[in-house]
């Protein structure tokens, strides 16, 4: 239920009063209300995306590593769901976003390295590219490789970040359309 609070269609409302859904791609996520709006209004996109990951994750990962000593599985089980939240949410006509923010914020609960990586990988592949959603998608698919590589993983874990990665790849699927027709939006380091 936290997931399904979207920064971007909150700050397009009480802020710009517009329903960002309605304008850009019709994403309700951070690059098209960058896109859209600019950068101001972000900072409060920004923040409320991350509070509405982190209090579910950070809380069901103290609760369930003191009883059962789950910390990482507990982590990216509850991101899981924070990012289906943002992707369908229920307050909004399960019109949400592509679940970036969620999962970007999310993978540094499940270990600091994992987090690390993730985002290392996506500003790596921003930064050459200027392609966000293949930053993304690139990162999504870091996100088992590195639970693996870095951190003593069990099944669970491993499978829902699996899960956790199809599901903000198969919330890119246009842009993967478009990235391979060659007509994808690159970011402008300029704006």
């Amino acid at each position: 239920l936290l997931g399904g609070v979207n920064g971007a269609i909150i700050t397009s409302k009480y802020y710009y009063h517009k329903d960002i859904r309605k304008y850009g791609s019709g994403n309700a996520g951070l690059t098209n209300f960058c896109r859209v709006f600019g950068k101001y209004g972000a900072l409060l996109v920004i923040l409320i995306d991350m509070m509405k990951t982190v209090l579910p994750v950070l809380a069901s990962a103290m609760i369930m590593d003191k009883f059962y000593g789950q910390w990482q599985f507990a982590a990216a089980w509850s991101g899981l769901f924070v990012m289906l939240g943002h992707a369908y949410p229920a307050y909004y006509k399960f019109k949400g976003g592509k679940t970036v923010l969620a999962a970007g914020t999310m993978v540094w609960f499940v270990d600091w390295r994992v987090g690390l990586t993730v985002w290392v990988v996506f500003a790596l592949c921003v930064v050459l590219t200027r392609f966000v959603s293949l930053g993304s998608v690139t990162a999504a698919l870091a996100y088992p490789i590195a639970i693996v590589l870095f951190t003593n993983w069990d099944w669970k874990a491993l499978c829902i970040a699996v899960i956790s990665a199809s599901l903000l790849i198969v919330r890119h699927r246009a842009n993967i359309k478009r990235l391979i027709m060659g007509q994808e939006s690159k970011l402008s380091f300029k704006k």
